[in-house]
């Protein structure tokens, strides 16, 4: 690690990475990996075993997970764990919730944290970004406002390492998202984990994308885009509300149990030592 890394130099090395869609890696597909996706996380952990062998990792994040559930589901097996480094995105799909008590889920979220905080280990939080969705959904940024700036004060009340999503200018380019306009695209997972490194102090080659200015689309092209975006995207989504159901209902954690990952080929290799019949889905 570089000398004013966050994490220990020596002994055990331990990440767990909690949370939702967000961490588990929605956007960044890649069919290889559990789940289908890849990630920012996934990604930290390959260049923290590049820079210092013996890292473990797990993650335990699901998509459409409320923050109650990542408290009910997630917490125990992390502390079970023993980590050395712990990151935690939660509460963003409480936010999209109508009725949301915004004063409870903070003090729910401080109780999370106040759990991981006690275990020593090096505790990484996040604010949300402001996604530019559709217009219906900015009444919602004064929620995404107040949880940003409680996620800020829990942060230095906690001693925790804080990635201020909120304020990276890169991701107002729209082709850092995926086509549901909600997760990151892979491009995304790469500069969030760069982002990620530079703030726990552990080398890195993660360069930002570099394109050229986006074409303004015709009307006829955004159009044609915002039907796209109705039909794949936002009816499908409040099918699954008015039925009660999540994309996360049938899935299992990614990693649920700390591996050791390869300095030379990655998480893929892991899996890819594995039989058929062994790998996760």
């Amino acid at each position: 690690m570089c000398a004013d890394s966050l994490l220990p130099s020596s002994g055990r090395r331990v990440f767990v990475a909690l949370g939702d869609s967000f961490t588990e890696g929605v956007g960044d597909r890649d069919e290889r990996l559990p789940n289908g996706v890849r990630g920012w996380a996934d990604r930290v952990a390959e260049k923290l075993a590049k820079a210092e062998p013996g890292w473990r990792y797990a993650n335990l994040a699901i998509r459409s997970k409320r923050l109650r559930q990542i408290i009910g589901e997630q917490l125990e097996p992390a502390l079970a764990m023993r980590p050395t480094l712990v990151t935690l995105y939660a509460g963003g799909n409480d936010i999209l919730d109508l009725g949301t008590d915004m004063a409870a889920l903070m003090e729910d979220y401080e109780k999370l944290v106040a759990s991981l905080a006690g275990t020593g280990a090096t505790l990484v939080l996040f604010t949300g970004f402001d996604v530019k969705v559709s217009a219906l959904l900015e009444p919602l940024k004064k929620r995404n406002t107040v949880y940003n700036q409680g996620v800020r004060e829990i942060a230095a009340k906690y001693g925790a390492v804080l990635v201020d999503y909120w304020c990276l200018d890169a991701f107002h380019d729209r082709r850092m998202w995926d086509s549901d306009r909600l997760h990151m695209s892979k491009a995304g997972h790469k500069y969030l984990a760069g982002q990620v490194l530079d703030q726990l102090g552990v080398p890195h080659k993660i360069k930002p994308k570099e394109w050229d200015p986006p074409a303004r689309p015709s009307l006829r092209e955004w159009e044609r885009r915002q039907r796209r975006w109705v039909n794949d995207w936002v009816l499908p989504l409040f099918g699954r509300k008015i039925r009660g159901i999540t994309l996360g209902d049938a899935l299992s954690p990614r990693w649920p149990e700390p591996v050791t990952v390869p300095r030379k080929g990655g998480l893929k290799k892991i899996v890819g030592e594995q039989p058929a019949q062994a790998r996760p889905t």
